[in-house]
């Protein structure tokens, strides 16, 4: 893990200015990964304000070595920041003492940098300060490519990284420890031409859709206590230790395992077996928290579905075929938007793709 210690900003000959700032923490080092037809950089920076007054962040600036990579304020800085727990009076990209507020930084790199800078600009007390970090190692091992978890289309992949309560954006702390399991999950809706009849389950599209092994490895954990709903009516809203729902945990090595959640019950696999890619690990279902039959899937560092950070991965034989404009696009049953097909590592938010049918 990678942290910085408390930084406090020094102003003046001797320290004669002494003021205290931020503890700014990355606890994933940023990973460059192709999103789309963009090579991006995907990660987060907490900042907990040790000042006595109110702290305003006016300015985030991203650099690799000299060049400036991300300018964020304004709208993109208020944008780009996220809060635990009720919004503060003074506004969003204020931080009050003892507070924590989280950059949630999305960047696109034309190439992949070695290392990264952040400067801070902000008031408090009525002054303006600068604060600039040390500088960030980037990750460059290269990811994991998986196979489709999924077959045939077309397949909508939803996610929203600008959604406050989006998986991008929701942090778990269930065991003494922050962390964000879903920084790259996918929640996987078929767009089948068939209808659907939203009182009759058995009729949505895609419900009951094998589920694939995205990679040899071994089964490490199966929750199938959850029964099958009778309808799909009235959505459920379990605690967040059964918002899985039944599950799949499959170890594919190198300290990575790939989550299924929402599973139809009756798991064709037992904790322990090993299974080849391609093979069958499960249905697509409609348990646990859910507003419609999908398979939620992410890739994680360890075998916990919330005490895990979420890691970004390649995913081999996916056509990206079009698109919705917005979750709430694909929400009010909008016709997706085509383009021209092409192979996508992993798909951008809302994109639609097809994977091989068999």
């Amino acid at each position: 893990m990678l942290r910085f210690a408390p930084l406090a900003l020094l102003i003046g000959a001797g320290g004669a200015d002494v003021s205290q700032g931020f503890d700014a923490r990355i606890a994933v080092a940023p990973q460059p990964v192709a999103i789309g037809d963009r090579t991006m950089l995907v990660y987060e920076l907490a900042l907990t304000s040790f000042a006595a007054a109110p702290v305003t962040l006016t300015r985030v600036e991203v650099r690799d070595g000299e060049r400036v990579i991300a300018d964020l304020a304004g709208d993109a800085l208020a944008a780009a920041i996220g809060r635990t727990g009720s919004a503060p009076s003074e506004g969003v990209t204020t931080v009050t003492p003892g507070a924590r507020a989280t950059l949630y930084l999305n960047l696109s790199a034309a190439a992949a940098p070695r290392t990264l800078r952040h400067r801070l600009t902000f008031t408090t007390a009525g002054a303006a300060r600068t604060l600039d970090l040390p500088a960030v190692a980037v990750d460059r091992t290269p990811l994991p490519e998986l196979g489709p978890p999924l077959r045939g289309g077309p397949w909508v992949a939803v996610y929203d990284p600008a959604m406050e309560r989006g998986h991008r954006r929701v942090f778990y702390a269930v065991d003494g420890t922050a962390r964000l399991p879903g920084r790259f999950a996918i929640d996987w809706f078929s767009l089948a031409d068939a209808g659907r009849d939203e009182e009759r389950l058995q009729d949505w599209r895609g419900y009951g859709a094998p589920v694939l092994a995205v990679a040899d490895g071994t089964v490490v954990a199966v929750r199938d206590d959850v029964p099958d709903p009778a309808a799909l009516r009235p959505f459920a809203r379990p605690s967040i230790g059964d918002a899985t729902g039944n599950y799949v945990a499959l170890d594919i090595g190198g300290g990575r395992i790939a989550f299924y959640e929402h599973l139809k019950h009756g798991a064709p696999v037992r904790s322990g077996q090993r299974v080849r890619r391609g093979e069958v690990v499960g249905a697509l279902g409609y348990t646990g928290q859910t507003t419609g039959p999908h398979l939620h899937f992410h890739l994680a560092d360890a075998n916990a579905p919330l005490a895990a950070e979420g890691r970004p991965y390649r995913v081999a034989g996916a056509q990206w075929i079009g698109g919705y404009a917005s979750i709430a696009a694909f929400a009010a049953g909008e016709r997706w938007q085509p383009r021209t097909p092409a192979v996508v590592a992993f798909p951008p938010a809302n994109a639609v793709v097809r994977f091989p049918d068999r």
